[in-house]
This record gives C-alpha cells, structure tokens and sequence, in this order.
C-alpha cells in the first residue's frame, strides 16, 4: 500500500522563520530607536520589515531554481560569479558565525546562573562556570540541528509558544499602563527633533529581521513548494513584526523619552533598562520573565541562526545527508564558534557592530542582485516576486542606506540622540 507522506505545517516554517529573527537583540530596539521616538520607530520597522521580507522572497526565488539542498553557495557562483561569490560567502560565514558565537556565550552565560541557582542552596552554592554553561548550551541544541530540521521546526515551536508567554506576561503590565503623553512625547522638554536620528536607527531594525539563512534550509523542508515556503516567511517575520510593535509600544509608552540617556550610556542594557523603567512601574516580577523571556529568544535564534549555518557548510563542502556526513557538518558549524566562546566569553560586543554591516550585503543588496540575474537567465519561472525591477532597485537602495548609516555613524558623520 502506498503511503502519502505529509507536508510539514506552514506552523513549523514560520516558527522557525520567527525564531531566528526574534533574537535577544530585539530587547535593545526601543534604545535604540529612541532618537525617533515611537511613531519613526514603527515606520522604520514597517519599512525595514517590508524590505526584509522581499530579500528573502528573492533568495527563495533564485533558489527554486537549483537542486534541493542548495545554498548560498552554489546559487551565488552560478548566477553572479566568483568574486560576488567570495564577497557573499564570507559576510554569510561572518555574519552566521559570529551570531552563533554570541548566542552561545550569552546562553552559556544565563544557563551558568540557572543552573547554579537551581542546584544551590542557601548552605551550600554551586558554580558549575561560564565554561561548563556553555557547553552544556551548546551542546543540548546542537543535538537538535544534527538531527534534522523537523527537530529545530519542533523545539523552536515548544520555545516560542514559551517565549510569547513570557513576553504577554512581562508586557501585560506595561501595555495596561500606557500613557499617551508619554508615548507621543508631548509632555516633553528636552530634545524635539527626530529626522536627524532616522538613519541610525535603521541598522538595528534590520539586524531584528534577519532569517535569510533560512530560505535554503525552507526549500529543502517544504521539497521545493515555493507557496509554503512564501507563507511560511511571511508569517514568521509578521509576527515578529507585532511583536516588536508590541514591545516599542510598552517601553516608549511608560519611559520618557528624557529618561533613556542612562539606558543608552549603558549600551541599552536591558537591566539599566528596567531600572530606568522602575521609576514609573513596578518591575520586579517583569525582571523575571524578561530573564525567562530573553533565554528563549537566545535559544531559538540560536537554532535558527545554525540551522542556516548547517546547511550552507553542507552546500559549500558537500557534505551529505548521511550520518557521517551530518555529523561532519556539525563540527564545522559548532566547534569554531564554540571554541572562541570559550576562549574569549565576553568579547562579542565589538565584532557584532560589524556583523549587521556584512549582513546588509548578505541579506539585502546580494539576494536583489540574484533576483535581477535569475530572471534574465531563467525566464519561465513560475514563481517570481511581486514588484519587477522597481522592487529589486528598491531592496538595493534599502542596502545602501543601511551601509551609509552603519559607516557614518563609525565616522560620526550623523547625530546620535543621547536622552
């Protein structure tokens, strides 16, 4: 008798489309866009997640074309060359292995301080070390990714039905609390102008939207149904967006805008962040859940993030699908990121500064170019993004804007709002 097999649920593409772009990072976003204020900050985000969507239908667009289990790697060389190859194969690599780092030593980091209060006690505390948390961490999800996308598509859905949870639960008392003066800004006698931190809010916003790792791994999930694969983008990075909203509106709705030059002298930390916040409502069960919360999104971007790393190491060494040949993969995705992380466990704040700059080459201006050269080679393709040639000119001048705001603002060439 034949069997029908059955197609994964667009449920699991989306959470893992989701999962990727709500990182930790997110938590840093109402800082960050605090030059704006809240009215720029959605527009920024509108725009930002508009573009970013369309990238990734013209990755998927070019990749429908090509072999399933094909990645940046075969695509690129084939349609834009050897030297567009080099450039997008290391920003990919930079960008994918340095979030990889950064997850796992801040995972190793709150699995440390988790691990110890759960195994402690008032007589006698534990410290199992920043080494050990790490490799736990580490270890635990990378299980998940040799496994098989269907595993990471599960556990991310299980993570993110508990990060929603947390973030409902630590927002709820924000969002009840929120005042329009404050969230409209016009109460204010400080700083009145916004145009001038537009561009240097837009780098942040497109790092919180970054998946594009992911739309090879999709295609190869859905067995090349490009509607599915289409839905599934548009679901995850819709959601993301909400939730993004969501969160702008519950910081910049009880925070003054007067109020964040602590939070932003302090990097947007999120501690100096609820302690800002503490002044205008109770924070202390919100600091909980925020922990619970960002431990969530660290897991499930990590998963998503490697998931993607995986198959493009795949794809560039030829590795298959065996259990050799997984396993293979796997030490090449996780040892390097995992080593560094052990050797320098707090030293990612500068290198991620310059990972949005190659993701901007990565996931905006190389998937526009790739669109543009895949129809003109193949021009019977049955699945093309909407927009023509105006929406490739539009992703590409939205590459070029990120660019100048990420060089000018290492220059100084922009004003920084500072509270």
């Amino acid at each position: 008798m034949m069997t029908i097999q059955k197609s994964p649920s667009l449920l699991g593409g989306a959470m893992i489309i989701a999962g990727t772009a709500i990182g930790a990072g997110m938590l840093a976003n109402p800082t960050s866009t605090a030059g704006v204020w809240f009215i720029g900050s959605i527009l920024t985000l509108v725009y930002t997640w508009f573009c970013m969507t369309t990238s990734g239908l013209m990755i998927l667009e070019a990749n429908l074309h090509y072999p399933t289990g094909s990645s940046f790697d075969t695509i690129v060389k084939d349609l834009l060359g050897k030297d567009w190859n080099i450039i997008n194969g290391l920003s990919v690599a930079f960008v994918l292995y340095i979030l990889t780092y950064a997850y796992i030593t801040s995972g190793g980091g709150i699995t440390q301080n988790l691990l110890n209060q759960a195994l402690g006690s008032a007589e006698s505390a534990v410290d199992i070390g920043r080494t050990s948390g790490s490799l736990i961490f580490c270890f635990i999800l990378a299980a998940f990714v040799w496994l098989s996308t269907k595993a990471v598509d599960r556990f991310t859905t299980i993570l993110i039905v508990g990060m929603v949870v947390a973030f409902f639960l630590s927002t709820a008392g924000l969002l009840s609390s929120v005042k329009t003066e404050v969230l409209f800004n016009t109460i204010a006698d400080g700083e009145q102008s916004y145009l001038p931190y537009l561009l240097t809010a837009l780098p942040v916003c497109l790092v919180s939207f970054g998946f594009h790792g992911n739309v090879p791994s999709l295609v190869k999930y859905y067995d090349r149904d490009g509607r599915r694969v289409m839905k599934s983008i548009f679901i995850g990075t819709g959601l993301a967006l909400v939730i993004y909203i969501l969160w702008q509106l519950a910081v910049q709705g009880n925070l003054p805008r007067t109020e964040f030059a602590p939070v932003i002298a302090k990097g947007g930390d999120v501690s100096a962040l609820l302690e800002a916040l503490h002044k205008y409502i109770e924070v202390e069960y919100i600091t909980v859940v925020l922990n619970f919360f960002a431990y969530m999104a660290i897991a499930t971007s990590f998963l998503g993030v490697t998931l993607g790393l995986f198959d493009y190491i795949a794809d560039l060494f030829k590795f298959d699908d065996s259990v050799l040949g997984r396993t293979k993969t796997t030490l090449v995705t996780f040892l390097p990121p995992l080593l560094l992380s052990l050797q320098f466990p707090y030293g990612f704040v500068i290198a991620i500064g310059y990972a949005g700059l190659a993701a901007t080459i990565w996931a905006a201006i190389v998937p526009a170019l790739l669109a543009r050269a895949s129809r003109q080679k193949f021009p019977d393709a049955t699945y093309k993004v909407y927009g023509g040639n105006f929406m490739i000119g539009f992703v590409i001048l939205f590459g070029v804007l990120n660019i100048v705001a990420q060089v000018g603002a290492n220059l100084g060439w922009f004003a920084s709002f500072a509270g």
